[in-house]
């Protein structure tokens, strides 16, 4: 399950593109499989036969890291937050 680990702790994480130094840092790490069950069994709420029997990117896309990331603000419109909110 190498591939869940990518998803940023399950919780809004990146989704594909770490660089290859992270790649590298993470695979010192343990894996976290209290995690990893907590977001498949309390979270999804699976039953363990199914949590088990899950592939890696089954997992992965289960938990939101298939998930495409916004565009973010265009200039526009921070242009207007910064008119609306102004630092003081």
């Amino acid at each position: 399950m190498r591939a869940a680990a990518g998803i940023g702790a399950i919780a809004g994480g990146t989704s594909s593109g770490f660089s290859a130094s992270i790649a590298i840092d993470e695979a010192r790490l343990p894996f976290p499989w209290d995690v990893v069950m907590h977001a498949g069994l309390c979270l999804l709420r699976l039953p363990p036969r199914d949590f088990w029997a899950l592939t890696p990117v089954e997992f992965f896309a289960m938990t939101g890291g298939l998930k495409g990331r916004g565009a973010g603000i265009e200039r526009a419109g921070l242009d207007a937050l910064m008119q609306a909110f102004p630092d003081e």
